[in-house]
Parts: C-alpha cells; sequence; structure tokens
C-alpha cells in the first residue's frame, strides 16, 4: 500500500526512530510505533513495528496481535519463531510446542530455525522438562565449528539448560565456546563463565565510595580528638582561675585580718591615752 509522500516522510521518521530505540529505550521506541501505527495502520511494516516494540515491553498480547496482522498482510512466515515466543510469554508454552512442529517452520530460512528451536527449548523448561530441553538444542548448528549471528546465543542456551540441570562441567565447557563465538556482546558468557570459576568483579565506583567514607571517618576521629583536647584545654584554665581567684581570696583574707588587728591596736593606743590625760586632769584639780 502506498502511501502520499509527506504521510509516507512522517511515517518513515517514526519507523528509524523505533528501529534506533528499541534496545536501549523500548519505552520511547513504542511510543514512536504508536504514533506510526496512527498514521498507517494498514501497512505490514507499521505493523511488524509495533509488534517488536510491544514485543520489546514484554506486552506479548499486544505483539501477538501485530505480528499477525502483518503475518495476513504479507503472507510471509518468517514473524512465526517470535510469534511462538509471544505464546511462551502469555504462559502457554504448549502453544508454542504446537507451532514448532508446524508446516510453517519447515519454510524458516536457517537463522529462522535455529530461531524456532530457541523457542521450543525455552517451552521445555517452562514445563520444567529440562532433558527434553537439551535434546532439543542439540542439532548440527550446535555442533559445527562455523560461527554464524545465531552461534553465541545457541551455544549459550544449551550451556544454561546443562547447568539447570546440574552439569557444570558440560555447562562451562559450553559457556566458553559461546564466549569464542560471541564477538558482538550478545550475551553474558563471560560473566556467566567467570562466576562458575569464582571470580569476583569489583565495582571501582563503589571502592572509591568506600574509600571516601573512610576518609570521612578519619577525619570525624581527629575532629573528637581536637575537642577532646579543646575541652581539657578549657577545664585547665578554669582551673587555674580558680586557683588564682582562692589565692587573691586568702590575699583579701590576710588584709582583712591586718586591718582588724592594726585597728584594735589603735582603739588601744586611744583608751590608754584618754586615761593618761584624766590622771593628768586630776594631778592638777588636787
Amino acid at each position: 500500500m502506498s502511501l502520499p509522500k509527506g504521510l509516507a516522510e512522517d511515517v518513515s521518521k517514526n519507523l528509524v526512530m523505533v528501529a534506533r530505540l528499541i534496545d536501549e529505550d523500548p519505552e520511547a521506541a513504542y511510543a514512536y510505533s504508536k504514533i506510526a501505527l496512527r498514521l498507517a495502520s494498514r501497512v505490514a511494516a507499521v505493523r511488524e513495528a509495533a509488534g517488536f516494540a510491544a514485543y520489546a515491553n514484554q506486552k506479548y498480547s499486544e505483539a501477538l496481535a501485530e505480528f499477525r496482522a502483518a503475518r495476513r498482510m504479507t503472507g510471509s512466515v518468517d514473524l512465526w519463531p517470535v510469534m511462538a515466543d509471544c505464546e511462551r510469554g502469555l504462559g502457554r508454552p504448549e502453544k508454542a510446542l504446537e507451532m514448532a512442529g508446524a508446516a510453517e517452520v519447515h519454510k524458516l530460512d536457517k537463522a529462522g530455525q535455529v530461531e524456532m528451536r530457541l523457542v521450543a527449548a525455552g517451552a521445555r523448561r517452562d514445563m520444567d522438562q529440562l532433558d527434553a530441553a537439551i535434546v532439543t538444542l542439540q542439532s548440527p548448528e550446535l555442533a559445527s565449528n562455523t560461527v554464524q549471528p545465531w552461534t553465541a546465543r545457541l551455544r549459550y542456551a544449551y550451556a544454561d539448560a546443562l547447568l539447570a540441570a546440574g552439569r557444570e562441567g558440560e555447562a562451562r565447557e559450553w559457556f566458553a565456546k559461546a564466549v569464542e563465538s560471541d564477538k558482538d556482546g550478545s550475551t553474558d558468557a563471560s560473566d556467566r563463565l567467570a562466576e562458575m570459576d569464582g571470580v569476583e568483579f569489583v565495582d571501582a565506583f563503589v571502592e572509591d565510595e568506600d574509600e571516601d567514607d573512610d576518609s570521612d571517618t578519619v577525619i570525624d576521629a581527629e575532629t573528637e580528638v581536637d575537642d577532646e583536647v579543646e575541652s581539657q584545654d578549657d577545664v585547665s584554665v578554669v582551673d587555674e582561675l580558680d586557683d588564682d581567684d582562692e589565692d587573691e581570696d586568702d590575699d583579701i583574707e590576710d588584709e582583712d585580718d591586718g586591718e582588724i588587728e592594726a585597728a584594735a591596736e589603735t582603739k588601744e593606743d586611744v583608751v590608754k591615752e584618754d586615761v593618761l590625760l584624766e590622771e593628768e586632769d586630776d594631778d592638777d584639780k588636787n
């Protein structure tokens, strides 16, 4: 279906934003897909993009509806594996396994068939059928030494299933193989392998924060010591002032005692002098 030039440009811009943001910001990609849907809901590419945006946001029911619409418009089976995975997301692993055995799978290219195998193994694990999941993943593609775009994910899924089944030695071997083929870092196989080997990664940023906390603790301790010293100095000064006050009080008391004694002596002299004058007056009268 063709669109007017102006409308086609607007739709194209929104689809470009969906593709650009779907991995790093799924919610924003979903918002752009809704705009594209309002502008051109009868375009298969728009329905497919809307399906992937919904799928990235775990809106599996909505994603499945969009994928089915796109498939009806194009007649292609390319979306069959992701449609089956939506069934898993909706809690229907049996339906996903049914789709894995459908005739449509034989029409898929090699990449699509590997994807369908991954979905089927996931459905087996959803049903707690670990051994069946392991067998499902055992295929010529897994055994091949040729690295393809799907190789890392296939080896990773196999290693993870082996580990879940308690077969740690084999799991480690396949995680290592997944690391070898994962050139673009599409899996966390290296982290899983390191975890199995007991390697711990330290976050440098967190370590710096711990060092800052230690520094703050040292500073606080030094501050407390300084405060304690200052408090002791203050006490010493007060004690010295108190001693000075006591000495001063003693001096004042000594001065007061001296003044009292001097006054008493003076009074005694005056009394004696008065007695002598009285005796002299009596002699004169006689």
